[in-house]
C-alpha cells in the first residue's frame, strides 16, 4: 500500500523532499501558507497556517509527518509559534488521531549548540544555546521526544544550495573571514538536507530502529576561512577585504556526523568542495571558459 508522508512547512527543502519520496513511490502532501509554490511538483498542496487550530485538525491522516516549518523573521515570539508551539500542536492534534503516524520528524538546528572554542560536538554533547533560536529550538525537541508519538529530530547546520550564495557574492567582492582564530564551520548542501530524510523515512518504514536525534552535517567541518579561499579560487578573485566572521553571533564547533553515516547515508556532496562546486556551475558564477 502507497505510503502517505504529510510535509508541515513544505518549502524548498520539503519540495525537494517531496520529490524524491514520489519518485519512490509515496503519497506526499504538502502544507504550506502559499500554496501556488507546489504547482507542477507533484506535491499535493494544502493551505496551512500553523497558528490555526481549525486548520491543523483538517489535515488528513499520514504514516510519516515531517516537520519543516520556518520561523518568517528572527524574533523571539516568531521562533516561538513556528517551533515549540506549532510542533506541540501538531504532536497533540496528531496523537489524538485513531490513525496515528508511525514517525513525526522534527527539522531542528546546530543552534542548539553553545559550543564555540572549536568543540567537537555529536548527538550526546551537551545542549545549553544561550540566544532564543536555540533555546525554542532545543524545547521544540524536547516536547517531540517527550510525546507519545515515535519522534525523532535531525539537527541541521548551515544550509547553502540553489538560491543560497551569501558567501559567494561576498568572495566575489573581494570579501573574506579571517584566517586566525579560524572559527570551524558546518555546513550541508539543500539536496542532502533532503536526501536525510528521505534516508530516515525509509529506515523507519523498514521497521529499522532511530535514534531520537541525528546530527546532519557534511563530512569536512572547515575553518570558514578556508571555505571562502577555496571559492575565491575558483572564482579567481583576489579578496584584500577581511571582514568579521559571518560566525559571530553563532558559534565555532565541529559537528560530527558519524552516527548518521552509520545509519547508511551516502552524502552526495560530501564536503564543501563537491557542493559549492555544484552551486557555482548551476548559478553561473564561473567564468563562461569553465561552464562551456
Amino acid at each position: 500500500m502507497k505510503k502517505t508522508t504529510l510535509i508541515l512547512g513544505c518549502g524548498d527543502i520539503g519540495t525537494q523532499l517531496g520529490k524524491q519520496l514520489i519518485e519512490a513511490g509515496h503519497r506526499v502532501i504538502g502544507a504550506r501558507r502559499n500554496v501556488e509554490a507546489l504547482a507542477g511538483t507533484g506535491i499535493e498542496a494544502v493551505a496551512l497556517d500553523i497558528t490555526d487550530e481549525a486548520a491543523l485538525a483538517a489535515l488528513p491522516d499520514a504514516d510519516i509527518v515531517i516537520y519543516t516549518v520556518t520561523a518568517d523573521r528572527f524574533e523571539e515570539s516568531a521562533y516561538e509559534a513556528a517551533y515549540p508551539m506549532g510542533l506541540k500542536s501538531v504532536l497533540q492534534t496528531f496523537g489524538a488521531r485513531e490513525k496515528k503516524p508511525e514517525r513525526v520528524f522534527f527539522v531542528s538546528s546546530t543552534s542548539v549548540y553553545a559550543q564555540q572554542g572549536g568543540e567537537e560536538v555529536d548527538e550526546t554533547s551537551v545542549t545549553e544555546p544561550h540566544g532564543f533560536s536555540g533555546i525554542l529550538m532545543r524545547e521544540a525537541e524536547q516536547a517531540l521526544l517527550a510525546h507519545d508519538l515515535p519522534g525523532t529530530a535531525i539537527r541541521f547546520s548551515g544550509i547553502y544550495g540553489p538560491g543560497r550564495d551569501r558567501l559567494i557574492r561576498q568572495v566575489s567582492e573581494g570579501r573574506i573571514a579571517a584566517a586566525n582564530p579560524p572559527m570551524y564551520s558546518n555546513r550541508i548542501h539543500r539536496d542532502d538536507c533532503a536526501g536525510v530524510i528521505a534516508h530516515l523515512i525509509q529506515l523507519a518504514l523498514d521497521g529499522k530502529p532511530l535514534e531520537p536525534v541525528y546530527l546532519a552535517s557534511d563530512c569536512d567541518s572547515a575553518p570558514l576561512h578556508e571555505v571562502m579561499a577555496w571559492i575565491a579560487g575558483r572564482l579567481k578573485v583576489e579578496t584584500p577585504e577581511v571582514i568579521q566572521s559571518p560566525l559571530r553571533r553563532r558559534s565555532s564547533k565541529r559537528c560530527n556526523n558519524r552516527l548518521l553515516l552509520e545509519s547508511g547515508y551516502t552524502f552526495r556532496y560530501p564536503t564543501f568542495r563537491e557542493g559549492y562546486e555544484d552551486v557555482l556551475r548551476q548559478g553561473g558564477f564561473l567564468p563562461a571558459a569553465e561552464t562551456a
